[in-house]
């Protein structure tokens, strides 16, 4: 047995995900706004001219093979480097095998490293000379933020490409490709999959390709045979699926991403998506307190004077949730996401408060005007401390037209109330006090 026949026979007993990876940009399913007409990725593999790129994005959506299709359709050599378990040495190794490889055969080398926020920054460093000099094209692949976790010199040589998660029918697609074709797939014996099981295995795998493909394998090992077909019905693909698998890393982007949604929708009063994201947070294992806390600033940030009670039933969501914990710690996140998506909008004491920090960035710090200062002893207040101040609730309407802001700034407006919801009271007092103060 030769090595190519070797190699043929170690694939037929890979997994079948590994068995169906695209050769060639044909094959390759998902990431259009790379691979499509124009795409960066189409262009490098037309012109043969390769930058060094990192590739970000969820698991299972094609950074490995759309690395090895680059070499493939390029011509390059393609090696790998464990990020984890490879050292500076063979960094090193790999540049001279690179360098050798260019000057004997003329191929220039694609360096695949998976996983490259793992290295450590001695590995970053020694990445770095041979990366710029053009000794080998480096491909890395995250799941992680690379702007997060990876070096910036090592960023500033790449060029980063978001890549996303495949959408229902290219999972859909990949996984009838993998029933009918008879070399890699499961065609060769035939499986007959059923419209709601292939639903269902089709959404379980939340946009990762090798988690359908190792579902419709494990649903099609243990599938009933049916007049020598096998047969995989809804039951059976639940039971190769079991529970669906939340893309979540309470560390990562999908933290800071389904936490943008979920205020997002607050703000935008939605309160059916304030609960979806608020459920998706919570069967992904968010900390309860994490999200009361932006439930809290949410109340005072978007919705403020509109509706003052909005802060208190969050602030009393907070405190319900540390008191009775979860799962009944859901029900009151709920009902306060909803007060809040519910509730009459104003960003208006939010933007007053980073109006006033601007001006003190702008202004030098003026004196606190004598009549507002506290005079404790006799002989501050014959010096003019305290003199002069007028206690407002010695007039009959418990008001009295006096300037609190230092000198200078008597005219500065900070505070511009909306005429939305009880904001609109405050708006409309206010608009009475300035008129009888100017």
């Amino acid at each position: 047995m030769d090595l190519f026949s070797a190699a043929q026979d170690a694939d037929a007993h890979a997994p079948l995900a590994a068995r169906m990876r695209p050769r060639t940009l044909d094959e390759y399913v998902g990431q259009q706004h790379l691979v499509g007409p124009g795409g960066a990725v189409r262009r490098a593999i037309e012109t043969g001219v390769f930058p060094s790129m990192i590739l970000h994005g969820p698991a299972g959506c094609g950074k490995t093979c759309l690395a090895r299709i680059c070499a493939e359709a390029s011509g390059h050599v393609f090696l790998e480097f464990s990020a984890v378990s490879s050292g500076v040495a063979a960094i090193r190794d790999a540049a001279d095998k690179a360098r050798d490889m260019r000057r004997f055969h003329g191929r220039r080398t694609i360096l695949f490293v998976d996983e490259i926020h793992r290295l450590n920054k001695a590995q970053q460093d020694a990445f770095l000379p041979v990366v710029e000099d053009g000794t080998f094209i480096l491909i890395g692949a995250t799941t992680e933020n690379p702007y997060f976790e990876v070096n910036a010199p090592l960023i500033s040589r790449s060029t980063v490409l978001r890549l996303e998660a495949l959408a229902v029918e290219d999972i859909r697609g990949l996984l009838e490709r993998a029933l009918a074709d008879a070399e890699r797939g499961l065609g060769a014996n035939p499986v007959h999959v059923d419209d709601d099981a292939m639903d269902h295995l089709v959404l379980l795998s939340n946009g990762d390709a090798r988690r359908a493909l190792n579902a419709l394998e494990q649903a099609a090992m243990t599938a009933t045979l049916v007049d020598g077909e096998r047969h995989v019905d809804l039951e059976c693909a639940r039971a190769a699926t079991q529970a669906r698998a939340l893309t979540y890393d309470k560390t990562g982007d999908q933290h800071y991403d389904v936490i943008s949604a979920f205020i997002k929708s607050m703000r935008g009063s939605d309160p059916d998506a304030a609960v979806y994201w608020l459920a998706r947070m919570l069967a992904a294992g968010e900390d309860p307190l994490f999200i009361a806390r932006r439930i809290v600033i949410c109340a005072s940030e978007d919705v403020g004077n509109a509706d003052p009670m909005a802060l208190v039933v969050a602030n009393a969501a907070a405190q319900a949730v540390q008191f009775v914990g979860l799962p009944e710690g859901r029900i009151p996140l709920s009902q306060a996401a909803i007060y809040v998506a519910c509730a009459e909008k104003s960003n208006a004491a939010y933007l007053a408060i980073d109006r006033a920090t601007a001006d003190l960035q702008k202004r030098p710090p003026l004196p606190v005007p004598l009549h507002l200062r506290n005079a404790s002893f006799e002989a501050q207040r014959q010096a003019g401390i305290s003199v002069g101040y007028q206690y407002p609730h010695d007039f009959p309407r418990g008001w009295v037209a006096q300037s609190y802001l230092p000198d200078g700034m008597e005219d500065v407006r900070y505070y511009e109330p909306t005429d939305r919801g009880r904001e609109a009271r405050l708006a409309e007092r206010l608009r009475a006090l300035r008129g009888d103060r100017d």
